[in-house]
């Protein structure tokens, strides 16, 4: 394929987000609500200023703790105090109907909880990644969503931007031949024992949990395939920091085509890389991960693309358009799940030493 062509190729991925005008959709021209829970950095910088520029939802309410962030936000936000809830008021919010969508923002050990009380209370569901702690609370999350005729799905803002979705589309038809290995690791420095990602109680397990669904998304997503396999090995450098959870988690994983791929986590170091090769020509991201944005290039050229400012308005755009069309999310609870069975497997292999078989 000659460079003018695949870069021309390549510029179709971007208009494939949203193509239509969907407001026509929308009840009364009212964007559908969303109520923030746990207002936290991300929601702090990402999902709030996100709401600002989304065209299908809005932030209508708040749940949080803390009654100065209640008040800077509302003030903020101009969010009216009947759309404000702590967690002890929270199911309450069952009777607002400003309030459509319910994303869920706190740490993991409680996006189980949260989830299913929203679901309870007919509200929609985004949570935040990683899904659950463990292929049990998703299966709980998912019951309940069902039974509550709701929609849940997971906070994967990649599945939206458009440089990853060129590199789904590289591997999915074969663009450049087809992929036989790939890279795929993010990384960096956390050595604060105080925070939250550090407590196994609360955040399930360090680096693989927070950092992992990322790694294998990349892989799974560029080859359109489950593993059958995982190989880990985990590593601590300081137990005064990392107690009970592994510090760097390095993990191998062999797919049906008889691609592999390899993956490092790590709360020690910076690295952000997703990298797939085909024999002699090849494609990727670097940076690829974070919240700042991507970039990327290839044997046949670069891959560029205008994003905005930031991943999550397409995100929670594309969840609030399969409420109003009534279709599945495409980061669905089902995907979140998927990540959650591999994670668990590559602990268990690191746990063990031992070759773990995945069977789908």
């Amino acid at each position: 394929m000659q460079r003018r062509q695949f870069l021309a190729q390549s510029s179709l991925v971007a208009g494939t987000l949203l193509t239509s005008d969907l407001t026509s959709l929308l009840p009364q021209d009212r964007k559908l609500g969303i109520a923030l829970v746990g207002l936290g950095n991300y929601a702090t910088n990402q999902l709030a200023p996100a709401l600002q520029q989304t065209e299908l939802c809005q932030l209508a309410g708040i749940v949080t703790g803390t009654p100065q962030k209640a008040a800077e936000w509302a003030s903020k936000y101009q969010i009216p105090q009947k759309n404000i809830y702590n967690y002890e008021t929270f199911d309450q919010i069952k009777d607002n109907p400003d309030i459509d969508i319910v994303y869920v923002v706190l740490p993991n050990s409680m996006h189980a909880e949260y989830t299913i009380r929203a679901a309870k209370a007919g509200k929609h569901v985004i949570c935040e990644k990683p899904m659950g702690l463990n292929v049990k609370e998703c299966e709980q999350m998912i019951k309940a969503c069902k039974e509550a005729k709701v929609k849940l799905s997971v906070g994967y803002r990649l599945y939206f931007e458009p440089h990853h979705l060129e590199v789904r589309r590289l591997g999915n038809e074969k663009a450049l031949g087809a992929v036989k290995m790939i890279e795929s690791s993010l990384g960096f420095s956390m050595a604060d024992p105080k925070v939250w990602r550090l407590n196994k109680a609360l955040g399930g397990g360090g680096a693989i949990m927070d950092l992992g669904v990322y790694c294998i998304q990349g892989v799974r997503r560029t080859l359109n395939e489950l593993p059958t396999s995982v190989l880990a090995q985990g590593f601590v450098t300081d137990k005064n920091v990392f107690k009970g959870i592994y510090e760097m988690m390095m993990f191998q994983m062999e797919f049906p085509s008889g691609a592999v791929s390899n993956s490092t986590t790590t709360y020690s170091s910076y690295i952000d890389r997703l990298y797939a090769t085909t024999g002699y020509r090849w494609f990727g991201l670097e940076p690829s991960y974070n919240a700042t944005g991507a970039s990327g290039e290839s044997s046949e050229g670069k891959i560029s693309f205008k994003t905005p400012a930031f991943q999550q308005i397409k995100q929670m755009d594309a969840f609030a358009e399969s409420i109003l069309k009534d279709t599945v999310p495409l980061a669905s609870g089902e995907e979140g799940m998927m990540d959650l069975k591999i994670i668990e497997a590559i602990v268990r292999s690191a746990d063990t030493g031992n070759k773990v078989k995945l069977i789908w």
